[in-house]
């Protein structure tokens, strides 16, 4: 597991403090785990798993290759955890944007998406 473990931080693009701030652990305690000196007790498997949206069953056997480190999620699955996310954000820049959009005409929700889509390259 250390070094998918090692793989996830990489592909995800964060150092090891980063992680382990989210996990809400030591740096030295994650270190440990990518080192393979210590093996991650179940409940920050799963907080691993369910932070960053890490398939489990990759992540403690490695089944199914590099191709199945992140779970799939349907997309009625990811609005719903994307809403939840938003709903609990005490960033007042969000709940801003999410209300203008919820409160827009539908043809100033045509102007959001080509700005959006212009922001996020689609």
């Amino acid at each position: 597991m250390d070094k998918r473990l090692k793989l996830v931080r990489k592909k995800l693009g964060l150092t090891q403090q980063e992680m382990a701030d989210r996990l809400h652990i030591k740096r030295n305690t994650f270190a440990n785990y990518e080192l393979g000196r210590n093996a991650p007790i179940d409940a920050v498997v799963t907080l691993i798993c369910k932070e960053f949206g890490i398939n489990e069953v990759w992540l403690r056997t490695g089944e199914g290759g590099e191709d199945s480190m992140f779970t799939k999620v349907d997309e009625d699955d990811r609005y719903s955890i994307n809403l939840g996310k938003l709903s609990a954000t005490d960033n007042e820049t969000a709940q801003r944007m999410v209300n203008a959009i919820a409160e827009s005409s539908p043809e100033e929700l045509k102007i959001i998406e080509a700005f959006m889509k212009k922001c996020l390259g689609l």
